[in-house]
């Protein structure tokens, strides 16, 4: 039979054997039809000549290998430019979309480092947008017209807030424990108890910093337990510093023995030496007073004599991704000198929204409300279930009938680099397969395909179940959830 036909997509069908490839139409052809004209006002040309070109190859590709095993003469049919132009506007979407997206944290862990850890406030969200769209002050003292220091956009308040001489902020708190070491113990000793010589994350550990800053490792003591006079022994001509590793990722319970940080400093100044701390995800508000495990504040450590304190910013602070170093201030003076100090420097971005977040604990009494992370930490548990409730009708539709879905109490982490310990009751949406059939490879099948959702559902299997954690689901996401859902049954 010959002659052509053209289907509701545009596309022309023709048999006249292998000659039908040669009927695609040619780039140029395609570029210059109506239909990609929107494409180029919304791509520009040369994008969209890339995807034609690519969505030619890829259709003559598959068309190939779809009859390479047949006597049958290919292809059937060829899609027409506007079919072409279709298909070119699906991989121009495709490409052009970000590849950091927004998805529901439903995983139960608050700061969860693989989510982005700590979600910004309204007030750092608005002074992001002003230093990112307008000319700022960064390095430029308006005072005296000359160049400034950028750390004073935020020394200041550190200082005010921990109780230190001096501040200086870098890109992570890895960055500022590798800058203190470099500036402070290069080719020096080092003394760490050996049950504080922690992995941090994603395989970077203690003593793996301390090679890189090219300073040498003392450990002593056991995991368990470690007296002053293991410190005390190990001190030499050699020793730089004395320092405390805050244990927040794990815990040891039981027959144990610790040096605290008031007899170690008292013992390193009695030789001359600093006594250094790493809180990890520091926090400068004692965290007990809204009902959460306390957390050794960065001021308790200035108080019992540390020298230098390090911690995060993107953690129990509540703020974007940086490292902090405050303390003395003829230290702090010398980190900023080192070379490596301009290469982990922090950038107008993480200062800026650092600075609106510093801000908000000068009121401590509105940190629950204005503080997104203290804000979903001390979320009441009763709300999280009338949460559940409200959006289990919807989910349990989009889930189907091959699933059962319930809302059941559950227990929430506050980070898993943050008292991972730690657990808060909360309530969320548990899916098992329904008649009470084992999970398996259904459940993997379901977490895949809620993973592939416009905004991606991201939960967590155990014990033969999906568990959704309905902590980090707010009002607005609730709504949009619920939309989704919808959208997806």
């Amino acid at each position: 039979m010959s002659g052509s036909t053209t289907d509701s997509v545009g596309r022309v069908g023709e048999r006249s054997g292998r000659g039908g490839l040669a009927r695609l139409p040619s780039v140029e052809r395609v570029l210059t039809a109506p239909a990609a004209a929107p494409l180029i006002d919304t791509y520009g040309r040369t994008r969209v000549l890339e995807a034609i070109r690519q969505t030619l190859t890829a259709w003559r590709d598959a068309a190939v290998l779809t009859h390479a095993s047949s006597l049958d003469e290919v292809p059937d049919e060829v899609p027409d430019e506007a079919a072409v132009a279709s298909m070119a506007k699906t991989w121009l979407e495709k490409e052009s979309a970000s590849r950091l997206r927004p998805v529901f944290n439903l995983t139960g862990t608050v700061l969860h480092t693989n989510l982005g850890r700590a979600l910004l406030p309204e007030a750092a969200v608005r002074e992001l947008v002003e230093a990112m769209t307008q000319a700022v002050n960064l390095e430029f003292n308006l005072s005296t017209g000359k160049r400034g220091d950028r750390d004073d956009v935020v020394a200041e308040l550190l200082c005010e807030l921990t109780g230190a001489q001096a501040a200086t902020v870098v890109n992570n708190n890895a960055a500022a424990v590798l800058l203190m070491l470099s500036g402070l113990a290069a080719r020096k000793d080092v003394v760490v108890s050996r049950g504080e010589l922690v992995e941090i994350g994603g395989s970077f550990r203690i003593p793996d910093i301390m090679r890189s800053a090219g300073a040498r490792l003392r450990e002593v003591g056991t995991t368990n337990r470690t007296h002053r006079s293991d410190y005390e022994a190990a001190i030499d001509s050699r020793t730089a510093l004395l320092m405390k590793v805050h244990c927040s990722n794990y815990a040891i319970s039981g027959f144990t023995k610790a040096v605290e940080l008031p007899e170690l400093s008292a013992l390193a100044h009695s030789h001359g030496l600093p006594a250094v701390v790493d809180l990890g995800s520091g926090t400068l508000a004692d965290l007990a007073q809204w009902g959460l495990p306390h957390e050794p504040t960065v001021r308790e450590a200035i108080e019992a004599g540390a020298d230098l304190v390090t911690f995060s910013g993107d953690k129990l602070l509540g703020g974007p991704q940086a490292g902090l170093i405050v303390g003395r201030g003829d230290l702090v003076a010398k980190l900023k000198k080192h070379p490596l100090k301009r290469a982990l420097r922090a950038g107008k971005l993480t200062l800026a929204a650092l600075e609106a977040v510093l801000r908000l604990y000068r009121a401590p009494e509105f940190l629950p409300e204005k503080l997104t992370t203290l804000r979903l930490l001390t979320r009441p548990v009763s709300a999280i279930q009338t949460c559940a409730e409200r959006v289990a009708p919807a989910f349990r539709l989009a889930a189907g009938e091959v699933f059962a879905v319930t809302v059941e109490p559950m227990q929430s982490q506050i980070g898993s680099g943050a008292l991972p310990v730690d657990r808060l009751p909360s309530y969320g949406l548990v899916v098992r397969r329904a008649g009470g059939k084992r999970g398996g490879r259904a459940l993997m099948l379901l977490e895949e395909r809620l993973r592939s959702w416009p905004r991606p559902v991201i939960g967590r299997i155990a014990d033969d179940a999906l568990r959704l954690d309905l902590r980090c689901l707010e009002a607005a996401d609730e709504a949009a959830f619920v939309r989704q859902c919808v959208e997806m049954t």
